[in-house]
Parts: structure tokens; C-alpha cells; sequence
């Protein structure tokens, strides 16, 4: 009898090995491509043209980063990327939290139909979108302009935050609502002073995820944006490639790890405060 209490821990720790051994696998599959690429950015042009590539490079060296700012304006493209993607991500939240708000309360034929038509939208291929989009913001003078730019992140990424922010909402009880209706507050009132502060992480949430898809968004960048000026910092990599293909593996390396740094900064300060929330609602419920 002793025997079944013991096997049953048993079974628990191997289970519980197996589930850290694919987590830990996990980790290293996603974890490989940025370390390769730490790894390129700190290599002699000798180093990158050996047969026999290391991990560790045998001479680091930042002339990789020198010659990358030389190329190309690293500087302006980052500032481009900060403020489009920041100013992006913060009107689509706003937007987004009055409107999830109405489709989670307001239940109607409308609403459903709304909803339905926000899953539809992210099935669109970006090729189906981008001539009548081009030719729409030709006609209101915003082609090679940042705030065209900022226009298209933030109708692109507004049916992601709304479906994302519904679920938030939802989650808040509603006799909170009717206890601030009660003591006189209003619809405006009740969700900025009851609603809004409960749906902190799930608006840091949705801020990170919007932050970082318009951070590292591509082809809209390409299409839209022509002079060197206004372009970001996904565009300006594609400079290190030579006209037949060939990389300028080197600089490109470098140019890759500082447009990385700063997607991952954003991610690392609000997931802080995402935990932060999680944990503050908890021990408040």
C-alpha cells in the first residue's frame, strides 16, 4: 500500500520533468534566432566568411555598428518607427475602449454584427487592401507622410484590439456598473471611474501587442513611405541588401539587434506592469 502513494510522486515529477524539458526546448527553438544574430552583429567580415562558424565570436568587435550607421540613418529611422508606433498604438486603445465597452454592454443585432465583421477584417491578405488604401490617402495628400503611416496602423490594428479588449470587459462585473449608476454616476463617468482602471492589463496588453505590430510592420511601410526621411526602421533594413539579393550580413546584423532593442524594452517595462495589474486585481476580487 505504501508503494501506490510513491509511484503516484512519481508520476507527478515525471510528468513534471517532461512539461519543463518542452518548455526548456521551447525557449532554446526561440531563443536560437536572436542569439545567431547577437552573434553575427559582434564578427569580423573574417569571422562571417569562415566555413566553420562559431558560436562565440573568436575577436568581437562593433565595426559592424559603425559601418551600419555609416549606410544607413539608423537614428531617424528608430525615431520614425517610436512615433508612429507609439502614436498608433495609443489612438487604437483609445478608440478601442469606448467601443468594446459598447459591444459587450449593448447587446443587439448591431453589436453581433460588428463583432462578427472585426473577425472577417483580420482575414484580409495586406495585398487585397493596398491599392484602394493607396489611392484613398493619395486623395487626402497623406502619401510618404508619418501620419499616413499612423492612419493605416490604426485602423489595421483597431479589430485586434477591440476583439482583445471585449474579453477584458466582459470580465468586469456588471454590479459594479449599477452601483455607480445608483450613486448618480453617468456612462462616461461609470467606465472612466469604475470600468477603465479594471481593464488596466488588459489595456497593457493590448497596448504591447499594437506597439509591436506596427513596430515591426513591413509592407505598409514599403508601399506608402518614399522618401528616406519619413521611413522607418523595417524599410531601412532592406538596404543592407545588395540588387542582387546578397547581404551585407555584417551591418545588416548590427542594424537587425538595434531595431530589436527596443521592441523588447517596450515589452519588458509593461509586462511589469501587466504582472503588476494581474496581481492588483486579484487581491483586490
Amino acid at each position: 500500500m505504501a508503494s501506490a502513494p510513491i509511484r503516484i510522486r512519481a508520476g507527478r515529477f515525471a510528468g513534471r520533468g517532461a512539461q519543463y524539458l518542452a518548455l526548456a526546448g521551447y525557449i532554446v527553438f526561440l531563443a536560437f534566432p536572436l542569439v545567431w544574430l547577437l552573434s553575427t552583429a559582434f564578427k569580423s567580415p573574417q569571422e562571417l566568411g569562415s566555413i566553420n562558424p562559431t558560436w562565440v565570436p573568436e575577436h568581437p568587435t562593433l565595426d559592424n555598428f559603425r559601418s551600419a550607421f555609416d549606410q544607413q540613418p539608423l537614428g531617424g529611422a528608430a525615431l520614425n518607427s517610436l512615433l508612429i508606433a507609439g502614436s498608433a498604438a495609443l489612438i487604437s486603445v483609445g478608440l478601442a475602449v469606448p467601443a468594446a465597452y459598447v459591444l459587450v454592454r449593448f447587446r443587439s443585432a448591431v453589436s453581433k454584427a460588428a463583432t462578427g465583421w472585426i473577425l472577417i477584417s483580420q482575414m484580409f491578405p495586406f495585398v487585397l487592401v493596398i491599392i484602394p488604401l493607396f489611392l484613398v490617402l493619395k486623395n487626402l495628400h497623406l502619401i510618404d507622410s508619418r501620419p499616413g503611416l499612423v492612419l493605416v496602423y490604426v485602423v489595421w490594428n483597431l479589430p485586434f484590439a477591440l476583439w482583445m479588449l471585449q474579453s477584458y470587459v466582459r470580465a468586469v462585473p456588471p454590479s459594479l456598473e449599477e452601483a455607480a449608476a445608483v450613486d448618480g454616476a453617468g456612462r462616461l463617468r461609470t467606465l472612466v471611474s469604475v470600468v477603465l482602471p479594471l481593464l488596466a492589463p488588459g489595456l497593457v496588453a493590448t497596448l504591447m501587442f499594437s506597439f509591436v505590430s506596427a513596430w515591426n510592420e513591413f509592407f505598409f511601410a514599403l508601399v506608402l513611405l518614399k522618401s528616406s526621411e519619413n521611413q522607418t526602421m523595417s524599410v531601412i533594413l532592406t538596404k543592407f541588401l545588395g540588387a542582387e539579393g546578397a547581404a551585407d550580413l555584417g551591418p545588416l546584423a548590427a542594424a537587425s539587434v538595434l531595431a530589436t532593442i527596443p521592441s523588447l524594452l517596450f515589452f519588458a517595462l509593461l509586462q511589469r506592469k501587466l504582472t503588476a495589474g494581474m496581481l492588483s486585481g486579484a487581491v483586490k476580487g
